[in-house]
């Protein structure tokens, strides 16, 4: 996989956003997965990661911290084969963004893009 395609300095801002990230484990997790807090800039997002086999989910809470989070891992993974956005509901009461790599699939209210990403997460940027 290779990384996103993003102007170096979005790339540079977005990774040191990332370097300022505290993690912390969370309350709960998706059964076989994990569930971590990012906390950036007095705002937390739930960040639950799923792998099976070669497929992978990310979901994190909707809002800047949580895009932030995962245009770090599409930086790192590649860009997912899909984005879904969620209602509220359970450990996500704010609603949730989903990626999906290496075929997992996804049941989404709508469907981001990588640009609706960043526009979201140039509010936590540097």
């Amino acid at each position: 996989m290779t990384a996103l395609e993003l102007d170096e300095g979005l790339r540079r801002r977005l990774h040191a956003a990332g370097e300022q990230i505290a993690w912390s484990a969370a309350r709960g997790a998706p059964r076989g997965g994990s569930g971590r807090t990012a906390r950036l800039h007095e705002e937390e997002a739930r960040v639950e990661t799923l792998e099976r086999g070669g497929a992978a989910t990310v979901e994190v809470t909707a809002g800047p911290v949580g895009a932030v989070v995962l245009l770090l891992e599409a930086d790192r993974r590649g860009a997912p084969t899909e984005l879904g956005a969620r209602a509220a509901a359970g450990r996500f009461p704010d609603g949730s963004i989903v990626g999906a790599w290496g075929g997992a699939a996804l049941v989404a209210a709508s469907r981001p893009t990588i640009r609706d990403l960043i526009e979201l997460a140039r509010y936590a940027l540097p």
